[in-house]
Parts: C-alpha cells; sequence; structure tokens
C-alpha cells in the first residue's frame, strides 16, 4: 500500500474536553475536526473504539466490533429528541483534567436508559441497523445482557448450560432478557449513528481516519464467548496460555496482557472468516487501520496460564502470509500500518515487506547513541509512519527530561542520551517536543502522526498509558486554552507546509477498500 506525503495527529476521542466527564463523539469531536484543519492536518488517529472493562483500557474489550457507549454524547441523545434536556441537566456538569470513570459510567447508563424508554424500536433506520449487524450484534446484545443478569460475573461462570451455549438456552435467554437485550441493540446504533456522522464530518473536511485493532481479544467478551472454538481454551472455558510480550524496553519482566491465544489452525480452516469480518467492521468506520502487535502474526510470544510474569513464555508460530492473503483477496487490499515495534525479527520484517505495509518509527527509541538505530530518521524508508512518541510513551517534553543527567560517561539511560538527542537534532532542547515534531515531519516517511500532547507541549502529567501500570491510566483529558491551542495549529500548519505534507484529498488512500463490494459480505451471520 501506498500512502501520499500526509500528516497527522493522534488523540483518543476520551481525551477530547467537554462538559460530561469525559471526551465523547459529539460537539468537541467535531470541533477537533476544525483544530485539525487549522494545523494542516490529513489524518486523525485515535485507539481502540470498543467497550472497555474495568481498567478502562481500550486495548481489552468486551467486543471487537461493538462501540464504546462512554463515548456516545448525550448532547447528541437530546439532539435526536430521545433524551430529554432535564434528564440531562439533573447531573451537574463539569470539567475535568483526567476522567473518573465510575463517574462517567454512572451518568451515562442513566442517560442511555432514559433515551432507550423514547425511542422507537421500529425505526427504519433501526431495522437496518440490525439487519447490517446481524453478524455479531445478538451475540453480543445477549453477552451484554447476560453479564448484567448475573451480577457481572465472567461467562465462564456462568451456567453450564448458556455458557456452552446450547440451542435451548439460547433461545430460553433471548426470550427472558428481551428488553435488556434491546437495550444493548440501541446502544450500539446509537454509537454508530454519531460515529458515522463524525466520520462523514472528516471526510467533508478532507481528514481521513486511522482506527486501531488489538491483535488480542479479552477473555472475558462475547467473541471468546461466542466462538470459543477459536481459542486456545480448556474444557471449563480458561485458557490455557496467554498473551503477553518477552522483557523489553517497556517492562524487565516483560508485559504479562492475559488475553487467551488464538487456536489459528481452526482459523485457517475457516478461512480466516472471523478476522475479515472484524477488519471489515472496523474499516467501515475509519480508513487505515493500525494492526497492534504485527509480530505475533510472524510468531507470538504464549505465557503458560499460571505464570507470574510474562518472562516465563516462549515463541510460537502464528498464522504468517496466508492470513494477509487471505484478508487481501476477501477485502480487496490491506490498508494496514504494521505496528512493528518491540522483539522484532528478521521474518516480521519480510513478512511486513511481502506485502508493503507501512511500519512504524518512533523517535524516542532512535537514541541509543547507535547511527545505525532503525529510528534515526537518516535510516527510514519512504514507506513507514514516522511518530515522536506513541500512546505508550511518555510525551516528548516529559521524555527528554527524565533522559538522565549529561554526563561524560554512561548513565542509567544508555550512553547519554540527552546529549545524543541535542547533537542529532541540533538543539539545545528548550523546545524539544518541536524539535521531535519537526524531525518526523521533515522525515522521508510517507506518514508523520503527532501526538497532541506534544503540540501543545505538555509534559508527564499528560501521559496516556504506562505499559504494565495495570490501573490509573487511559484518563488524560485536553483542556484547551484558545490562544495558545491557535497559535501552535499555525506554527504546525507552517511545518506541514514547509515539508510538503498536504496532498490532495483525492491521494490519501491509492488502496482504498471502504466501497470494496467483498466486505460488505466478508462473513455472513452465524446461526445457531
Amino acid at each position: 500500500m501506498t500512502l501520499p506525503r500526509s500528516s497527522g495527529l493522534l488523540l483518543h476521542p476520551t481525551s477530547l474536553p467537554g462538559s460530561y466527564g469525559i471526551g465523547d463523539l459529539g460537539r468537541e469531536a467535531h470541533a477537533f475536526l476544525d483544530f485539525l484543519g487549522d494545523a494542516g492536518q490529513s489524518w486523525w488517529q485515535v485507539l481502540p473504539l470498543g467497550p472497555v472493562g474495568d481498567s478502562h483500557s481500550p486495548y481489552q474489550s468486551s467486543s471487537s466490533f461493538a462501540g464504546n457507549p462512554l463515548l456516545i454524547s448525550p448532547e447528541g441523545l437530546v439532539e435526536e429528541g430521545w433524551l430529554s434536556p432535564e434528564t440531562l441537566q439533573r447531573r451537574p456538569r463539569y470539567e475535568i483534567d483526567r476522567v473518573s470513570f465510575p463517574a462517567v459510567i454512572a451518568s451515562r447508563r442513566e442517560w442511555l436508559r432514559a433515551a432507550f424508554l423514547g425511542f422507537d424500536l421500529k425505526a427504519p433506520d433501526y431495522r437496518r441497523f440490525l439487519r447490517a449487524e446481524a453478524a455479531w450484534l445478538p451475540d453480543y446484545a445477549l453477552f451484554e445482557a447476560l453479564h448484567r443478569h448475573f451480577d457481572d460475573q465472567p461467562w465462564w461462570l456462568w451456567p453450564e448450560e448458556i455458557r456452552r451455549r446450547t440451542p435451548a438456552a439460547l433461545r430460553q435467554w433471548r426470550s427472558r432478557l428481551k428488553s435488556e437485550i434491546a437495550f444493548r441493540s440501541f446502544v450500539q446504533f446509537a454509537f454508530d449513528r454519531q460515529w458515522n456522522r463524525l466520520r462523514d464530518a472528516a471526510h467533508r473536511r478532507d481528514i481521513r481516519l486511522i482506527g486501531d485493532v488489538p491483535i488480542f481479544v479479552s477473555l472475558d467478551s462475547a467473541d471468546v464467548w461466542a466462538r470459543p472454538e477459536l481459542f486456545e481454551l480448556d474444557a471449563h472455558g480458561r485458557p490455557t496460555g496467554v498473551s503477553g510480550v518477552p522483557p523489553d524496553y517497556f517492562a524487565a519482566d516483560g508485559q504479562l496482557w492475559g488475553n487467551p491465544l488464538y487456536r489459528w489452525s481452526e482459523h485457517a480452516g475457516e478461512g480466516y472468516a472471523w478476522w475479515i469480518q472484524r477488519l471489515a467492521s472496523i474499516l467501515k468506520r475509519v480508513d487505515l487501520v493500525r494492526l497492534d502487535h504485527f509480530r505475533g502474526f510472524e510468531a507470538y510470544w504464549d505465557v503458560p496460564a499460571d505464570a507470574p510474569t510474562a518472562a516465563h513464555g516462549r515463541w510460537r508460530p502464528g498464522p504468517g502470509a496466508a492470513f494477509f492473503e487471505a484478508v487481501r483477496k476477501a477485502l480487496g487490499g490491506l490498508p494496514l500500518i504494521a505496528e512493528d515495534l518491540g522483539d522484532i525479527s528478521t521474518e516480521v520484517l519480510a513478512l511486513r515487506d511481502q506485502f508493503e505495509l507501512p511500519g512504524m518509527r518512533v523517535l524516542q527509541f532512535a537514541f541509543g547513541n547507535d547511527s545505525r538505530n532503525p529510528h534515526l530518521p537518516h535510516n527510514y524508508p519512504r514507506r513507514c509512519v514516522a511518530y515522536p512518541g506513541t500512546h505508550d510513551n511518555d510525551t516528548t517534553l516529559g521524555w527528554f527530561r527524565t533522559r538522565g543527567p549529561e554526563l561524560s560517561g554512561d548513565d542509567a539511560n544508555g550512553p547519554c542520551e540527552r546529549r545524543f538527542v541535542r547533537s542529532y537534532v541540533g538543539t539545545d532542547g528548550a523546545e524539544i517536543h518541536w524539535d521531535l515534531i519537526r524531525l518526523a515531519l521533515a522525515s522521508v516517511a510517507d506518514l508523520a502522526v503527532i501526538p497532541l500532547q506534544d503540540v501543545l507541549g505538555l509534559g508527564s502529567e499528560a501521559r496516556m498509558n504506562i505499559p504494565g501500570k495495570p490501573q490509573g491510566n487511559w484518563s488524560w483529558r485536553w483542556r484547551p486554552k484558545p490562544r495558545q491551542d491557535r497559535a501552535a495549529a499555525e506554527r504546525l500548519r507552517t511545518l506541514v507546509e514547509t515539508y510538503g505534507r498536504s496532498p490532495e484529498p483525492r491521494q490519501l488512500i491509492s488502496e482504498n477498500v471502504a466501497q470494496h463490494p467483498a466486505r460488505k459480505n466478508a462473513t455472513k451471520p452465524r446461526k445457531d
């Protein structure tokens, strides 16, 4: 896949400002499209959009297909006529710097249930939505209804008949929980409606969207409950091995993610239909997809389910080229970014290059005092995406401040990393965030993506995630400062124009699968 020379910003919708405790798909999201336009940007990159669990991580979701109910704008529900202004105003408006997830969940639950009471289940748009999403929505809605009925116990602790999805149990529970299932379906309709309006508004502004697909799914998810044969589980529904990565830059003991592993032989036997359906679903929402943990498609780290850390794992072969051949054939292209960070082998690079997928380069990984480092811009290929940092990194300002003292010898961060940065960039470090933004934009990389926190010059207080830290992540929110933000947007636009990253809108995707006919028919609804 070939991308035009262009640039974009990385910001998850939860980090948008607003008066209801969390960023959502309403007015502030549409206002951010204006900010992107003012800054000369062609892309908006977001994190995974699915429902989140107790850790609030977008990479641990109860569904690979559903949208996050917390992102539904309550003001949008009022505008639809489903929610009364009085109900919305019963809870106070509040601006906060970090998301208070418990408060947000309570208020969204109240508003969504009130909106459901004012909704016509026979509305033609809703009926069309149910038909269009019939491959996944009935299982997901039933899963969420059962979760509520069984006091949020995980599915493997449910009564055996429904845990094992016998036809009689499915019929019984679908009848018994009919109203709750309808509510969960309505919530997804509301999300879909708001997201589609945001996507369409972005396209009218010649801005395209980059989504994110985690390679693994949560054990307690509709995906695993509905299709347990696709995962390495024992007879009781528990994983025999779990996902993670070996010790790396982020964690000395590796990262123990805990997701169930795929039974790739079963996927291959179905022609990778589940994965094709999954990618087709996200490509309804976005124009380009960052494929998280790309190296796992060549080989993945299998950790025993009872291991205390990820250091005890082993490499096992992934599906390899056969997977991408099947996806390309079904969808008519591979509009994917390969997240090829971490412990990367020559086999992983060969798989990436066989399918001409752009990889990722991260400037914060570049300055180890070795001129051959692939993250240094003079080593970039054109077919890559350049970042100062990702959602897993500190902000550039916070990163630079923690590089250690400039000693004559080695320090805790390696051979005086900060001195190498200053020497390579030719800077005193006073505006290191703009130095790295300029470096990314000036590079030969086809696409450069900048975290909004770096454009705003924010420190570690604005960090989105610390890998390996189970709680306290994902809660940063943008507090606009109109004068400073406007100046930052103008400065960024100047750099974009200077380094030739303003493509014609029609150039943004040369291999566009969004309208490919196979996408709509990649899989058919499951019949139980």
